[in-house]
């Protein structure tokens, strides 16, 4: 199974951090965005992923030099200009000669999503395209997905006023599209598959949606980056204050709260951390 992984923004949301990282390679709990994608890719069954790049694209290829991320081949597809969602997915999947059903993943969303799940859906279905959705609890926040009761999607309500719509499902990020999809995503030109080609396939009634409770968050803002670090951190090691990376340095009578601390980082006497994410190397002096 082949995917798509987008990984070419700009990452605006997350500066100053991304002026020197990529958002997809930011520490989620001391592993990066775009390895735990992978590793959840993988358990679906992916084996090779196409990363559709565009801005920096040096340090994705610098952080697997052996174009391997875990069991996952890697290869590249560099946009000269930004592309869009749409325009990228075309460029990346012909670049890489994908010619069947594929997965495509944003690359700054963590989810705990069943990728064999959504794939299984979509076949049973016989679907053009499938989404996975997520329920949120302020649907005026977000691009929000009706559905009928087989799972066919309905139609699209961008950040609807209250009664404009009665669900509450919003696009949690991963696809699963046939090839056939390409014809609608020309990848010489900037095209959204949000604005664009799933209006076209809710049209042809080729679209289908699967809505799960797992676990999902777009970790591109600064609240959200600092809520996924502390929500991995704490299901891994099963704490409640913080996960501290073993060549971290912290001093005994820094207090450390609901908090990351990354590889290399100092913490000295005194100072308190709470609901933060110290990056390696990261530096925090006497409170």
């Amino acid at each position: 199974m082949h995917a798509v992984v987008l990984v070419g923004g700009f990452g605006t949301r997350l500066r100053p951090l991304t002026y020197s990282i990529p958002k997809p390679l930011l520490p989620v709990a001391h592993t990066s965005m775009l390895e735990r994608l992978m590793n959840s890719l993988a358990l679906g069954g992916v084996t090779h992923a196409v990363l559709a790049l565009g801005f920096k694209p040096e340090p994705f290829m610098a952080a697997f030099p052996n174009d391997m991320c875990g069991s996952v081949q890697l290869s590249y597809a560099v946009e000269d200009t930004p592309l869009d969602t749409a325009g990228a997915i075309g460029f990346a999947a012909r670049t890489a000669g994908i010619s069947e059903t594929f997965v495509v993943a944003n690359g700054d969303v963590l989810t705990d999503l069943d990728i064999a799940s959504l794939i299984s859906f979509h076949r049973q279905h016989g679907a053009e395209g499938t989404i996975s959705l997520t329920p949120v609890s302020d649907p005026s926040q977000y691009g929000i997905v009706e559905i009928d009761a087989s799972g066919r999607v309905e139609r699209f309500v961008e950040k609807p006023q209250p009664g404009a719509t009665t669900s509450n499902f919003a696009s949690a990020g991963t696809y699963v599209l046939e090839p056939s999809a390409l014809a609608r995503m020309p990848g010489d030109q900037k095209l959204s598959i949000e604005r664009v080609v799933f209006p076209q396939m809710v049209a042809d009634e080729s679209l289908f949606a699967m809505s799960t409770d797992d676990y999902w968050i777009d970790a591109g803002r600064p609240d959200t980056f600092i809520s996924a670090n502390v929500h991995v951190a704490k299901r891994a090691a099963k704490v409640t204050d913080a996960s501290i990376h073993p060549t971290a340095t912290v001093a005994a009578t820094a207090v450390i709260l609901d908090s990351v601390i990354g590889e290399n980082a100092t913490v000295l006497d005194g100072a308190r951390i709470q609901h933060s994410v110290l990056l390696p190397g990261a530096f925090v002096g006497q409170g």
